[in-house]
């Protein structure tokens, strides 16, 4: 199979298994303990049904949205996915420029391999930057700073890793986040000599968010251990309200879960929230993403603009997440496996493959426009 033959994003993440060492593979696939979230999440979503119309004029279709103020000539953006740098080479700057080019935003993670400073450099198109939260305010603070004067137009507030979820396929090959090598992950890794030839073709081989920033951390194992030590579990809304005074652009909170938490992140003053679960990586026995959209919406869909997140696929996926009321949505892993696969080209690849998808459901669902994709379009 090559990129030409490539007909889904199953076969996108079958090319990019034959590339890529298995244990890097299982880091971005895995979910936390016995990955029932995970599985929920793609489950749930493909058991809704669309509901076909025939005869209902739905030629001249326009799958332009606006995502926060903003025109997109595609209803979904590229999520946030840490170390996509190890996919492939300067993977960041090579999705940021498969997002430009696809007229769609790009977010880059704060654990990315490229930094802030690599990718605005590569690219003409703003980013959007996500941020997670550490006990270190004044990295924080630095990020945010960083982010503004790249002239990030939104900052993606991550708020579901207060704690690391345990994903066991990670202990086991010891690509935990940080990562830890062991004699099996290089073993795995020999096995794929051309990706290794890639990799260390790339700008940085380490985390270049952190690089040089932090006093005392000269290579990958500093790093790594810094950043365990940083993760915050005395978090509250009042460290969203202090991200708020540092951040004055446009703030998308991610990691909304529930109706209460929903309401309370409508009070913080925030742009949109994503409805997401992390992709399954955090808490597992959570409910699916999609099953908590349509809640969430009733709930405060009137009062800021709601993005989905998590089991993403395919177009019709995509249709099934802007019927139950979001306004669009973040592809995370499927783009993520054209990386893996073809770098630029491949994650061009997964984003036409999924607005195809789209165009051809709301033809046979019989709309025309985005907002015309409705819980009407589900069959019930």
């Amino acid at each position: 199979m090559t990129l030409d033959t490539v007909a889904c994003i199953e076969d996108l993440r079958r090319l990019a298994h034959r590339r890529v060492p298995a244990d890097v593979m299982g880091y971005y696939e895995s979910g936390s303990y016995s990955e029932r979230t995970l599985h929920a999440n793609l489950r749930d979503l493909a058991n809704i049904n669309i509901r076909q119309r025939v005869l209902a004029g739905a030629a001249n279709r326009n799958l332009r949205q606006t995502i926060l103020g903003e025109k997109s000539r595609l209803p979904f953006a590229l999520a946030p996915v840490g170390m996509s740098g190890l996919a492939y080479r300067d993977g960041e700057i090579r999705a940021a420029r498969a997002a430009a080019k696809a007229g769609i935003p790009y977010t880059l993670s704060t654990l990315s391999i490229c930094s802030i400073e690599d990718v605005a450099a590569a690219v003409t198109q703003p980013f959007w930057f996500q941020l997670y939260f550490m006990k270190d305010r004044g990295f924080v603070a630095d990020l945010i700073a960083r982010a503004r004067a790249a002239k990030c137009s939104a900052l993606v507030l991550t708020v579901d890793l207060q704690v690391l979820g345990q994903r066991h396929r990670d202990i086991h090959s010891g690509l935990s986040v940080p990562p830890r090598l062991r004699l099996r992950t290089i073993a795995n890794t020999l096995s794929k000599p051309g990706w290794i030839a890639n990799v260390l073709m790339g700008k940085r081989k380490s985390f270049g968010n952190v690089q040089g920033r932090i006093a005392g951390t000269e290579g990958l194992a500093s790093y790594r251990d810094w950043i365990a030590s940083q993760f915050d579990q005395a978090l509250s809304w009042d460290d969203v309200a202090w991200v708020r005074k540092q951040w004055p652009g446009k703030l998308i909170i991610k990691g909304i879960l529930d109706v209460e938490d929903a309401r309370l992140a409508v009070q913080t003053g925030a742009s949109a929230i994503v409805v997401s679960n992390h992709g399954g990586r955090q808490l597992d026995g959570a409910v699916s993403s999609i099953s908590m959209l349509p809640r969430i919406v009733d709930a405060v869909g009137s009062d800021i603009e709601i993005m989905f997140d998590g089991g993403i696929r395919s177009g019709q996926d995509v249709f099934r997440a802007l019927a139950l009321g979001a306004k669009s949505c973040l592809i995370g892993r499927a783009y993520l496996y054209g990386l893996c696969a073809a770098g630029e080209a491949g994650v061009s690849k997964a984003i036409d493959i999924i607005a195809k998808e789209l165009d051809v459901t709301m033809a046979l669902a019989g709309v025309r426009t985005i907002d015309a994709i409705t819980p009407n379009t589900l069959e019930t």
